[in-house]
């Protein structure tokens, strides 16, 4: 007895070991992995996560994400809030993050009308400043920024949110005071800032056909004037019954004809009843309880239907991963998503692949353990 029991033993830890030694090195199946040979996969992170705010949003990404952009600390009145005057500490923060994980670096963004600082388009006296003047500011915030981050970011979004759903331009302050030349001019001054950055125009709404039309058109003429643009973003935040599918293809054929990358650089789905469309941050309605019918949790039905959908825009995305180069989704979880609280303050809403318990959903699950149906 003495000696069966002196023989099993090593035998016993033997099978211990290698039972450990199994399930370490059990792979864990991640996004970036699944679709290495399709695209990249990249998350918009706020500067509370890049500083360690939330490790569970840090583990997420750097297991599942290849590519990051910056969620704010880019944008002109955080970088850039006075004249003369720039913010470095938290797009600092930002790129090292990204440099230290080895991921693709996206600048977020250099000219936009919104969140734009207060002086960049006004003199002393509140009066809009001349063209030329708003050329030289814009030229010389361009150049600043990317000359700062040279070598490190991938690629900037040039100029966001710039044409309306009809086709026509967004009166905002640089087209005001310049009129459509301030586009050509963005990526002139981008390119001379850092030749080997990659770059890019950025809008929601792209399947609307006068939209699409407009960068279709706007896209060749940067092309003819010889100027470098090397992508469009599709910022694709979309809804249970938007957009249709059929235009949503056809915006990413006909982008990808012009002969530039498409992206889909915001990619959320809400929920929740479609209150409106668009994704202009300015627009907002008052708060009604009939339009935030889940504040506990998406009901099993609901549920099934949203993890269904984006299954289907995952596929479609992957039918065209021959011309589609970065899927970026708005956010990490549910709970830290820009739709909670629009086009209403108080909205819960569900539009992120990880919950609120940073759990990945069913259709990513699935997907990527080889479980989803394919196209």
């Amino acid at each position: 007895m003495i000696m069966r029991t002196t023989y099993l033993i090593p035998a016993v830890i033997a099978l211990a070991l290698s039972s450990c030694q199994a399930k370490k090195e059990t792979p864990v199946a991640t996004m970036k992995d699944y679709f290495k040979n399709d695209f990249t996969i990249g998350a918009a992170i706020p500067v509370s996560h890049v500083n360690g705010a939330d490790p569970k949003a840090d583990s997420i990404v750097t297991l599942h994400y290849n590519s990051i952009v910056a969620e704010n600390c880019m944008k002109c009145e955080k970088i850039h809030p006075e004249e003369n005057v720039y913010f470095w500490d938290d797009a600092d923060a930002f790129v090292k993050y990204g440099t230290d994980r080895g991921m693709e670096i996206i600048g977020h963004t250099l000219l936009w009308h919104s969140q734009l600082a207060p002086w960049f388009a006004k003199d002393s006296l509140g009066n809009n400043v001349s063209a030329d003047v708003l050329k030289q500011r814009m030229k010389d915030h361009i150049t600043t920024v990317m000359t700062r981050y040279k070598g490190k970011i991938h690629g900037w979004d040039v100029v966001n949110e710039a044409i309306l759903d009809d086709g026509s331009y967004r009166k905002s302050p640089f087209y005001e005071i310049i009129g459509e030349e301030f586009i050509p001019l963005a990526f002139q001054y981008a390119h001379e800032a850092d030749p080997d950055a990659e770059l890019y125009l950025n809008d929601f709404s792209m399947s609307v056909p006068g939209k699409r039309d407009a960068y279709v058109k706007l896209i060749k003429d940067l092309k003819a004037r010889g100027l470098r643009i090397d992508g469009i973003g599709m910022q694709s935040h979309i809804g249970m019954d938007y957009p249709n599918m059929e235009d949503y293809e056809k915006s990413i054929v006909e982008f990808a004809n012009t002969g530039v990358n498409v992206m889909m650089t915001e990619l959320d789905m809400s929920a929740l009843p479609t209150v409106q469309m668009g994704a202009n941050i300015s627009d907002s309605v008052a708060f009604n309880a009939m339009r935030n019918p889940y504040p506990d949790g998406l009901p099993a039905e609901v549920s099934a239907h949203w993890n269904a959908r984006m299954d289907s825009v995952m596929n479609l995305y992957r039918k065209h991963s021959d011309v589609i180069t970065r899927i970026t989704f708005w956010g990490t979880q549910d709970g830290m998503s820009w739709k909670n609280d629009f086009p209403m303050h108080g909205r819960t809403d569900y539009p992120l692949p990880f919950d609120r318990e940073y759990n990945l959903k069913p259709f990513m699950q699935n997907m990527i353990n080889g479980e989803s149906s394919s196209i």
